[in-house]
């Protein structure tokens, strides 16, 4: 298996462009083919297991089925201490809520390898460096804000060089 990692994601379709570009432009080789791979999205729970095993994906299809689909607002460029820039959903408790289940039932599994000790849902945009700027995001953002986001779905997504794909997705509310 190729080197890499999965993640349970949320697809932010408006913000697919952008964030295609942005990713040519830092390592082309994450880019994917795979049509129903999102760029843009919001991390639930990453990283996770490498190779689940079918109870493991039936653990996540019952999750998702007993969460209902939401609809959140993306609206201010914001920027975390170490620089990442990012916009963050409003509401964010229905994504804390998945991630807090996905935690119960995985729990060596904690988020983002448990460096952040309340990890804040985020669609990640780019990083401040020279000529980087949350005010320079907003920017070539302007046309897109705010974004409205209906949930309905969580992805398990597979990044690896040259390797970007879905593996799996389920509807929230009704399983698979």
């Amino acid at each position: 298996m190729t080197a890499g990692h999965s993640v349970l994601a949320v697809a932010v379709p408006a913000f697919e462009d952008y964030i295609q570009r942005r990713t040519a432009h830092y390592d082309a080789s994450f880019l994917s083919s795979d049509p129903d791979f999102s760029h843009a999205h919001i991390t639930v729970l990453g990283p996770w297991l490498p190779t689940p095993s079918q109870p493991d994906l039936d653990t996540v299809e019952r999750i998702m089925a007993a969460a209902e689909p939401f609809d959140t607002t993306l609206a201010r460029v914001e920027t975390f201490p170490d620089g990442l820039i990012h916009l963050r959903p409003d509401p964010d408790e229905p994504f804390r809520a998945l991630t807090a289940a996905l935690v119960d039932a995985f729990p060596h599994c904690p988020p983002y390898g448990g460096r952040f000790p309340d990890p804040v849902p985020h669609l990640t945009l780019d990083r401040r460096a020279d000529g980087i700027t949350p005010d320079s995001v907003g920017e070539d953002l302007r046309h897109l804000l705010p974004a409205r986001l209906h949930v309905d779905r969580v992805d398990l997504q597979w990044w690896a060089n040259h390797d970007c794909h879905v593996r799996e997705s389920w509807k929230l509310g009704r399983g698979r």
